[in-house]
């Protein structure tokens, strides 16, 4: 039996670090926390001091079990959880299942899985430090009350079901508010009006003022205007660009000279290492993860000793990583590449105090092509590696020279900008990407031209333009705004994300973070009831009181006491005010009854409602319509309110039969011959006449034509929201971007199907389809899927992972495993009448 038992959270974690320990030491996992609040109530005794009432979660009890066998019967004990609050308060909870004294127990932490990082944390252990399992303790049972005492608030006044939380609502209102500020914004047009001008080198110039003043084009007249001062009387002939907007080429000869040249030099640095929310931005923008994909891989890089610990607020690099980057970079670059003396970065956040170093490679000399990963792992490494190394690098020397030219006959300043990169820099490893779609980053190399020399126009291209609206969040750029507005914490970014979606509050649309109806109408009644506790500057506010509690700066009990008290007084007046919150807005009268017209939230979504009680005869109901896609209970007009109760409508008959359009819970369609069309987006199904429905019909007819055949079986070709897929029999195979849809071959279409149906077969376990359960093979081992949840495969909370016996799985043991972790996966149990 080892000496020593070291405790981590993870297996991964446990098996690197067991390569740098010799024999007397025993590397064992927690797997994450083994107690927290209890699921079936709130767990936290209020009058007593708000105590909290910690259970060990059912799939623990084995693990701590045996933990605490092998505790008694170790010499010493090391716990090596993580070093931020969470990990400290896993440390802690582990010391009070284990029967061990907190202040007894060696306690060790490390930023790094090196053997250097992990032998030196064994030679310099310390004691738990309470303070962070104090702010860790704070945070979890604040949130527990918030959500225990407003989801049922909501439950009674708005709709069943719904939740609430301190984090999460305050980060549904950011997206709230900017979808409220899109669809307020009015787009302003404008024109750009350039100038092709003739040289070896060839480049435009555009116009900027017009006698001293800065331009501002309005409106087409005014472009006509402008070119027919300049001799231009032909009708200008305009197309449309790929946005839609109004766009024109003139071939016109002018003469312009140069009448200054301005040259400016400056440098451009690098971006500083990675802290937890710029790893998120910067994987989102140039890779395309998701928040939770990016903490994830850089877990597991973390647990398997590739880089350095994944949640921190810090940008600092220790002295021996910014050393071993400037050999790197002088061996691989060259000197002139090098900082001499290193750079170090400032961090900007008050409270990056806990951990001490930026996300880096462990071992900065393992470039990505030497490194053994592949994937999205690989991908996630370089980044991190190549944004390390280009701190470390000089800044860029960049030279922009901007030429101000005129017309002989005119007072109007023409401009061309042109930027040239004298010295690279870092810039020759890595280019910080940007969230700003509409940045028009273009820059170009200008020729050389002495100034008053004359050069002649070619043509003049003018192009309109509408001013944009806000961006709607991606999950990048609402973690900086988390960050800026200092609510959360990286350990709270990526879980708060992927909690407003779990939740029904937001739906993620080609990238983008959308809130849904439900989201306006429980963001409008928390901000009635709950007005403090949704303002940003108080949830901020409140993750302050949390670092002063980690730096034992203030109490605990008092913090949350000082919070509670207002808090629970509001939460009994909105119990106690009369009515249901609807988000209800009359919207006019119907024309036709002379009813009330309104939008609410009702029990199934959004609606529209013609007539209100008051109105109606005895036994009489008001007439309903679901909103269709694309609508909102925030801003739908009376008129295309009045437009939904159009539906169902006949359009004619096409081969003596009928075509009726209509809407359905994924937006219009047209129904015919038993089948279903979709009427593309951006079509109003409120205007689609006969003809176009047919051609519809022939589309669809002509995509659901089979393309070939696999094994005697026709296969069809499709575009849907994923991309273009190939449909055989019941499997959908979608087809990589390195092939061309159009022009596939049948030979390559053939491997895709065979590889998509041997994936198929090596996937299930069990399947029982009618039920919609099924037993499947996951990148981590098999799981059980019911409908579109996942549960873990585990009886009494202890891992099933021989595949004999899970093939012998009946379903009757399936559904029992998915009652052990949801007893309402299934429905609600019916309460038993009393007689």
């Amino acid at each position: 039996m080892a000496k020593n038992l070291v405790i981590v959270e993870s297996p991964a974690k446990g098996k690197t670090i067991e390569k740098f320990l010799g024999k007397d030491y025993r590397v064992e996992a927690s797997f994450g926390h083994i107690r927290d609040l209890p699921k079936k109530n709130m767990g936290v005794d209020i009058a007593a001091g708000f105590l909290p009432e910690y259970e060990i979660s059912p799939d623990k009890k084995k693990r701590v079990a045996e933990l605490k066998k092998l505790a008694k019967a170790a010499e010493k004990v090391w716990i090596a959880t993580d070093e931020d609050r969470e990990g400290e308060a896993i440390g802690w909870h582990l010391c009070q299942a284990l029967g061990l004294d907190d202040q007894a127990v060696d306690r060790i932490v490390f930023h790094e899985i090196t053997k250097t990082a992990i032998e030196k944390a064994i030679e310099h252990p310390r004691k738990i430090f309470i303070d962070l399992v104090n702010a860790q303790q704070s945070r979890r049972i604040l949130d527990r009350i918030v959500g225990y005492e407003v989801s049922p608030v909501l439950w009674k006044k708005v709709q069943p079901g719904l939740s609430a939380g301190r984090v999460q609502s305050v980060a549904v209102k950011l997206l709230v508010e900017r979808e409220r500020e899109i669809r307020a914004f009015v787009p302003e047009e404008s024109w750009k009006i350039s100038a092709n001008l003739a040289h070896k080198i060839p480049f435009s110039i555009e116009l900027t003022k017009i006698d001293g003043k800065k331009i501002a084009f309005k409106n087409f007249e005014n472009i006509q205007n402008f070119c027919q001062k300049h001799g231009i009387f032909a009708e200008i002939a305009t197309t449309k660009d790929k946005k839609g907007n109004l766009q024109f080429s003139l071939n016109h000869s002018e003469n312009f000279q140069l009448q200054k040249t301005e040259k400016k030099s400056s440098k451009r640095l690098p971006g500083a290492p990675f802290t937890t929310s710029t790893l998120q931005q910067e994987a989102s923008r140039k890779l395309g993860y998701g928040v939770k994909t990016t903490m994830d891989i850089a877990q597991r890089l973390y647990q398997n000793g590739y880089i350095t610990y994944m949640r921190t607020d810090s940008v600092n690099l220790s002295d021996l990583a910014i050393s071993t980057a400037r050999t790197f970079i002088e061996k691989e670059f060259g000197a002139e590449y090098s900082m001499p003396n290193g750079r170090r970065f400032k961090t900007k956040q008050a409270s990056a105090q806990e951990a001490h170093e930026a996300i880096r490679p462990t071992y900065i000399e393992k470039t990505p092509d030497s490194i053994g990963l592949d994937g999205m792992e690989l991908r996630l490494y370089k980044l991190i590696w190549e944004r390390t190394v280009a701190s470390q690098m000089k800044e860029a020397d960049i030279e922009t020279t901007t030429y101000y030219f005129s017309p002989e006959n005119f007072d109007e300043n023409w401009i061309a900008k042109g930027e040239v990169i004298k010295f690279p820099g870092f810039m020759k490893l890595y280019i910080e990407a940007t969230d700003d779609e509409n940045e028009e980053n273009e820059t170009k190399k200008l020729p050389e031209i002495a100034e008053q020399s004359t050069l002649q126009s070619e043509n003049f291209f003018g192009q309109q333009k509408f001013s944009l609206p806000p961006a709607r969040y991606t999950e990048a750029s609402l973690v900086k705004k988390l960050e800026s507005e200092g609510i959360g914490r990286p350990s709270t970014y990526a879980p708060t994300i992927q909690t407003i979606q779990d939740r029904g509050y937001v739906v993620l649309e080609s990238k983008k973070l959308v809130p849904l109806d439900i989201a306006f109408v429980v963001t409008d009644y928390l901000e009635k009831e709950f007005s403090q506790m949704m303002q940003y500057s108080f949830t901020a506010e409140v993750e302050g009181q949390f670092d002063e509690i980690a730096h034992g700066k203030l109490g605990w009990q008092k913090m949350l006491s000082d919070f509670y008290n207002p808090f629970h007084e509001a939460v009994n007046e909105a119990m106690g005010t009369e009515g249901k919150f609807s988000g209800e807005r009359v919207l006019g009268t119907d024309p036709a009854t002379g009813r009330t017209v309104l939008v609410r939230m009702s029990r199934f979504g959004p609606v529209i409602q013609i007539g209100t009680p008051s109105e109606l005869s005895e036994g009489e109901k008001p007439r309903y319509a679901n909103l269709l896609p694309g609508m909102s209970i925030d801003d739908i007009s009376l008129e295309e309110s009045l437009g939904l109760f159009s539906f169902p409508k006949n359009l004619g008959n096409y081969e003596e039969k009928e075509v009726v359009v209509s809407q359905g819970r994924f937006g219009p369609y047209i129904k015919f011959d038993e089948k279903y069309v979709s009427i593309p987006r951006g079509e109003d199904a409120h205007t689609i006449e006969l003809d176009r429905a047919i051609e519809l019909i022939q589309e669809k007819r002509r995509a659901d034509a089979p393309v070939g055949e696999y094994n005697g079986e026709p296969y069809t070709k499709g575009k849907g929201r994923f991309g273009p897929y190939f449909k055989w029999k019941n499997l959908y195979i979608s087809i990589p971007k390195n092939f061309d849809p159009e022009t596939i071959s049948s030979e390559d279409a053939e491997k895709l199907i065979a590889a998509k149906i041997e994936k198929e077969a090596n996937r299930y376990i069990h399947q029982w389809e009618e039920q919609k359960i099924s037993v499947e093979n996951g990148r981590y081992g098999p799981f059980i899927k019911f409908g579109k949840k996942n549960f873990y495969l585990r009886r009494d909370g202890e891992k099933i992972t021989d595949l004999e016996i899970i093939k012998k799985l009946t379903l009757d043991d399936v559904k029992s495993i998915i009652l052990e972790q949801d007893k309402n996966a299934f429905g609600k149990p019916k309460k038993s009448s009393k007689k």
